[in-house]
């Protein structure tokens, strides 16, 4: 049976992945996609890439039932229409930070406090390599920030492993694209001011650390870069372990966490071009890549991670969790892979 979708802010460029992705998948029909900037306009005029689609934006206060909506909003705005989006579907998948930490203390720390906070319990965490036996069932869903995404997915086989236990010093450094701004970004994204850098925008504090602290139970320090392409987050972890690890060691943590995961590479030091995950490797792909090397000298690991930012971290990693949550092939709608070469993807 096919299932109703609708995304709400559906002209923005999660909201046009969001389109791409249930549009070409195979359990689902898009109902409703909505946008007040472009309300009747049609989905091709916004995205040129979903042409063929033959849907118009409607206004988001004219909400049809669905059986999923997915929420591609700013901060902010879904924590105070989540009665209205329940109302309206039986399952809400959201992508914005709204219902990703499990307290209204952590809200008050990271963000401007939370209008909902009684949903905060209730809603689950969509990265599949985490959560997948709290997603089937689900009726909130909260898709997960693109950097701390790539973090997580770096670093998780080292806890599963019984090799980090939170209490190591940690120091990651993220590369990300343009599209994380979104489509109406400001100055910084422009490609006048974007082309050709390697910009700090995060230093210090960066509100995806509050992610990392709750799943993994870990400080860490953390930055963030801007840098010169459209799609990927690459993050590099530097771990300073307890004891002695080697290279032997790591890779049978991560094939232990991720040899059955349909989404999940290593790259690990291997020949050619890509020895290590690279984001250009995966854009357009709900694929994740994890590497690693052991720096004995100074008792260092590097851990790599690639996604593309858009789909892994965000559209992607939304249809994945729902295909789970909803009882469906979990690779349904995602099978495809990257092209090469590309250019600045």
């Amino acid at each position: 049976m096919t299932l109703s979708a609708a995304v709400v802010g559906g002209s923005g460029f999660t909201g046009g992945e969001l389109l791409r992705l249930l549009a070409g998948h195979p359990e689902f029909e898009v109902a409703q996609a909505t946008s007040r900037q472009y309300d009747r306009k049609t989905v091709g005029s916004v995205h040129p890439n979903l042409r063929e689609l033959d849907l118009r934006f409607s206004s988001p206060e004219d909400l049809d039932s669905v059986d999923v909506l997915f929420a591609a909003t700013p901060h902010g705005v879904s924590m105070e229409h989540i009665d209205t989006f329940q109302d309206a579907a039986d399952t809400v998948v959201d992508l914005s930070a709204d219902f990703r930490l499990q307290s209204e203390e952590q809200y008050d720390e990271w963000y401007d406090g939370h209008v909902a906070a009684e949903y905060l319990e209730k809603s689950v965490y969509a990265l599949p390599e985490l959560t997948r036996d709290e997603l089937p069932g689900a009726d909130l869903i909260a898709a997960g920030g693109c950097n701390a995404t790539a973090t997580i997915l770096g670093l998780k086989p080292l806890f599963d492993a019984g090799i980090m236990n939170g209490d190591e010093q940690v120091v990651v450094d993220v590369k990300v694209g343009s599209s994380e701004g979104g489509a109406s970004a400001g100055k910084a994204s422009s490609h006048a001011e974007r082309s050709g850098v390697v910009r700090p925008y995060a230093p210090t504090g960066h509100r995806h650390e509050a992610e990392i602290e709750q799943f993994l139970g870990l400080s860490v320090s953390f930055t963030v870069h801007a840098v010169d392409m459209v799609r990927g987050a690459s993050a590099t972890c530097h771990v300073f372990p307890s004891s002695p690890v080697t290279k032997g060691d790591l890779w049978g943590a991560y094939r232990e966490s991720y040899e059955d995961e349909p989404f999940m590479r290593m790259v690990a030091g291997g020949g050619g071009v890509y020895r290590y995950p690279e984001p250009k490797a995966v854009a357009g792909t709900n694929y994740g890549e994890v590497g690693f090397e052991v720096d004995p000298a100074n008792k260092r690991l590097v851990v790599f991670s690639a996604i593309d930012n858009m789909m892994k971290g965000s559209a992607g990693q939304a249809v994945h969790a729902a295909n789970v949550a909803l009882g469906l092939d979990e690779t349904a709608g995602l099978e495809f892979s990257g092209l090469h070469p590309v250019g600045t993807p």
